[in-house]
């Protein structure tokens, strides 16, 4: 998202991009730069959460046309529900290392079989 921003920019659209991985996002040097800190893959917030979505696009928005600098990085201030996701996201332990293995397999036979059938 960052290197389409750029372009865009380059041909003077306006770019904000919402996250969650502030240190990835601020270390290329988006223009402009929502950070909620949710889950990696939801920075809108959970699928059902309307409220939620709605008020990171409005912010969004507001940052598109009030941000008078370069890299500026604004933080949301909606709240993920709960901080169990923290301790659970993105787990590898002895509780789920031969599932997630086995998930790995299946991913990498599916691959290369639509290698083999191009």
């Amino acid at each position: 998202m960052s290197l389409v921003a750029e372009v865009l920019e380059a041909a003077g659209i306006v770019t904000v991009v919402v996250g969650s991985a502030r240190d990835i996002v601020e270390e290329v040097g988006v223009p402009r730069f929502v950070f909620s800190d949710f889950p990696l893959g939801s920075p809108f917030g959970a699928k059902d959460e309307t409220d939620i979505q709605m008020a990171t696009l409005r912010l969004a928005l507001d940052v598109a046309a009030t941000a008078a600098a370069p890299r500026t990085t604004v933080q949301s201030t909606v709240a993920w529900e709960g901080d169990d996701w923290r301790e659970s996201f993105m787990h590898v332990g002895d509780d789920n290392r031969a599932e997630l293995a086995a998930m790995g397999e299946r991913r990498r036979a599916e691959q290369a079989a639509v290698k083999a059938n191009r």
